[in-house]
């Protein structure tokens, strides 16, 4: 069982959105923006859409040794070639972050996943069937983090191959590690675009400004940037040079648009928190990832989630909350530590009414056995029992846990965005 946010970056190339990616020119001012669309057929229309395309195409995950194995080289990793023909990341020397470290993110992602893709069932060295680009790429494994990744290099954008219309709020989340292509080249940097496309099939669509309708692109690597833009040109922009990326190292970026306001978080910290940056009504359908060729980026557990989360209303008046923000390293029952601020939600609702009592209740998908599944499901609740105990200080007799393993689905397991929605921890009022 994996959780994973589904991955975008974007360079100077196109944006994502709908179906199609547009490659940056010269800005240009464009007609008047799309009118509002109801959030919930929006929504349907984006995961329809994805699974026009999707689905009946993924099956049990093959074993690694059955598949072929890319090698590719990044600065400072080995030039020698690897028995496996993986990935050679150097290593960082670095302890892996802990949920403890976390403790001023607030970001909490959105209430449904409506795209997911960690790219697990696509074959080593092929494409994602899911994406479209004006550059090139691959999925590859690596020698330093766990699952596959997606491996963007060239010139050009890369985008989902439909696009996504995504409501007024939305979370997207992501894993990238930046492979610089001179090992002594430090000011590396990728662009990530999230826009209105008019035409997303057309990923040479807009120019400098991604999109004619408006929307925010953001450059990450030797720093971060933002520039915003309307269909009557450009707005805000701003930097910020402390958040910076080193070659070979994982990080966790996510993004929360509320309205008008986004968010953006560079692992636990937040970097830009721009409240007006979008119109009043103002939809983005398109996500885009950038690159100009001296950075190669990898990408994967690329998440997108719809809605804004009620973690009160859903416990105590509902009597259920199903939370897709409780994340947990693939096939453990490690919480990541980007779980801190959904399980800071919960903890303040459990504080705030003393007398309630819950269950947590730990589902997966179907990939792997029933012993198995079932087994991790159970370890994972009894995990978030012993975090909301240890960190929060919520009484351990207030707590009960229990896990389903992958027999109660909420969606069949036939995609990689079913078997996110599968992949779910429930706190049940008692």
């Amino acid at each position: 069982m994996k959780f994973a946010a589904i991955i975008l970056i974007a360079a100077e190339c196109s944006f994502w959105a709908i179906p199609s990616y547009a490659q940056v020119a010269d800005p240009k001012k464009t007609t008047a923006q799309k009118a509002n669309q109801n959030i919930n057929e929006t929504i349907d229309q984006g995961l329809n859409s994805i699974e026009s395309g999707v689905k009946g195409i993924f099956k049990k995950k093959e074993s690694t040794d059955t598949k072929t194995m890319v090698n590719t080289a990044i600065p400072g990793a080995s030039t020698e070639k690897k028995d496996a023909m993986a990935t050679s990341l150097e290593p960082i020397g670095q302890e892996p972050a802990s949920l403890q470290t976390y403790s001023k993110f607030d970001f909490i992602p959105g209430e449904k996943v409506v795209f997911y893709d960690d790219f697990m069932d696509t074959n080593v060295g092929d494409f994602p069937i899911s994406w479209n680009s004006t550059a090139s790429g691959e999925v590859v494994t690596n020698n330093q983090y766990p699952g596959n990744w997606f491996k963007m290099m060239g010139e050009g954008c890369i985008a989902l191959d439909n696009g996504l219309r995504l409501p007024e709020n939305f979370t997207i989340e992501y894993d990238v590690v930046c492979m610089p292509v001179q090992e002594d080249f430090e000011a590396f940097e990728y662009g990530f675009y999230l826009y209105n496309a008019q035409n997303p099939k057309d990923l040479n669509e807009g120019g400098a400004v991604p999109g004619l309708n408006g929307g925010i692109k953001m450059n990450f690597g030797y720093r971060a940037t933002y520039s915003a833009y309307n269909e009557e040109g450009y707005t805000i922009n701003g930097e910020k040079e402390d958040a910076t990326m080193k070659a070979g190292k994982k990080y966790h970026l996510s993004f929360w648009v509320q309205k008008t306001r986004l968010r953006v978080y560079q692992d636990d910290v937040k970097i830009f928190d721009l409240p007006r940056v979008f119109k009043p009504g103002f939809l983005i359908n398109m996500m885009r990832f950038e690159m100009w060729g001296e950075c190669g980026q990898m990408v994967t557990n690329f998440r997108v989630a719809a809605g804004l989360p009620d973690l009160r209303n859903k416990l105590i008046t509902e009597g259920k909350l199903i939370t897709y923000g409780i994340n947990f390293d693939v096939n453990s029952a490690k919480l990541k530590p980007e779980s801190y601020g959904t399980l800071k939600g919960i903890a303040d609702v459990l504080k705030e009414n003393p007398d309630v009592k819950v269950k947590i209740v730990g589902h997966t998908d179907s990939d792997g056995s029933d012993a198995t599944n079932l087994d991790l499901s159970k370890r994972r609740a009894a995990s978030v029992k012993a975090e909301l105990t240890k960190t929060f200080g919520i009484d351990a007799s207030r707590m009960e846990t229990d896990g389903k393993g992958e027999t109660v689905p909420v969606a069949e397991n036939n995609s990689v965005t079913n078997k996110a929605l599968n992949r779910r921890v429930e706190l049940i009022k008692q």
